[in-house]
Formats: C-alpha cells, structure tokens, sequence
C-alpha cells in the first residue's frame, strides 16, 4: 500500500477498512461471534481506533502469529461451540449478505465453502523461458470467507505447518477434506493497493 498504517486501518468512507469488515458480519448475524486476530503491537492502535470512532460492536482481539496459518490457528482456539467458521480477510469489506448465505449454507450441508469468480481474462503459464496459453475455463480466483463446519476446520489446524499452505482450503484440503465452491461477489476485492481504495469507496457510495 506504500503507507505507514496497515491497510487495515486506512479510513475508507470516514472509518477504517477493519470497521466496515466486521459491520457487514454483525449486519449478517448480530448473534455471530466476532474474534480478530492483529498482531500484538497493532493490539493497542486498534483500541485508540475504536475510541476515536465510537465503534462499539462486541468483538474479540486475540494475537496473531508467525504466518497466515498460525493466526488462524490462534483464532480458532477461541471457539466456543459447534457451529460454522467463517475466515476473512480484514481488507475484504464490500463481501455480499448473499455471498455469505451461500457459504454458510453449502458449508452446513457439505462441511465447507469458498466463494469464487471465474476468470474472465485470458491466462498464461510460465514454462520454462517460453509462455504458453492455458483454458481459463479451467481457473477460478478465490475469495474469502472461506468456510467451514468448526470440528472439521478445528482438526485440519491441527497439522503442522506447510509451506504449501496459501490460504484455509489448502490446509483442509490437505487434510483429506474436499473443497466445495460457491459464487463470489465480484466487488468482494481485497484491498492491496491505493486504486483499491478508491475502488471500494466507489462501491460503498453506490450501496
């Protein structure tokens, strides 16, 4: 993002992108349990934030870890009871009420769910000094929440870490779980760089 606050905390329409994120979850279900994993030194800048901005919703901040998947792994030690997980990207604010149905749906019915977009643009595949045209049709970008039925995200955190691990799906799957996917929204964009912020406000403006 070339910024010095975490791109979390950039205001976006007048708060943090953090803030928006977990609205969207509460607007959802305000009986969810949030849990939000920081790492420990942003623990006390996200408390002045909240101040700052009256945010009030119940959440709880837990410490992350080395590596994607041992934050995870630290959040998931805070579940409580049996039910679906749903694992988000912070940045990912503009996620549809109607991509998240889907995936709590499926995950009830099949033990899983990770929303997805086709790609629409063409693709090619590095081999060796050369490029080569692959079938796009065969592709699918990913999305998060991923998510899942909690004893079965539960026990496929219980692996020992992988450099294979990209993201959650990867670690289920190598757990012996098969993936289920759902559609996506396509304004659910994460948001990495300052085009980014522009765009979601844009669509936060149209909401």
């Amino acid at each position: 993002m070339g910024t010095e606050i975490p791109k979390q905390f950039l205001e976006l329409a007048g708060k943090p992108v953090l803030m928006h994120t977990i609205q969207v979850f509460y607007n959802y279900d305000p009986d969810c349990e949030l849990i939000l994993v920081l790492p420990e030194t942003q623990k006390e800048f996200w408390n002045g934030l909240c101040l700052k901005h009256s945010f009030s919703l119940q959440h709880q901040v837990v410490s992350g870890g080395e590596t994607r998947f041992h934050s995870v792994r630290n959040g998931l030690k805070f579940i409580q009871n049996k039910g679906i997980v749903f694992i988000h990207d912070g940045v990912r604010p503009l996620v549809s009420a109607d991509t998240l149905d889907r995936c709590f749906q499926t995950a009830v019915q099949k033990g899983n769910a990770i929303p997805v977009l086709a790609v629409t643009e063409s693709l090619r595949k590095l081999a060796g000094e050369q490029t080569i045209s692959v079938d796009r049709s065969l592709y699918y970008s990913v999305q998060t929440p991923q998510t899942f039925r909690s004893d079965l995200i539960l026990k496929a955190y219980k692996q020992d870490f992988d450099m294979a691990f990209t993201d959650d799906a990867s670690v289920a799957e190598k757990a012996g779980f098969p993936i289920f996917m759902v559609e996506g929204n396509p304004e659910n964009i994460k948001i990495t760089n300052p085009t980014d912020l522009i765009v979601a406000e844009a669509f936060l403006k149209t909401k």
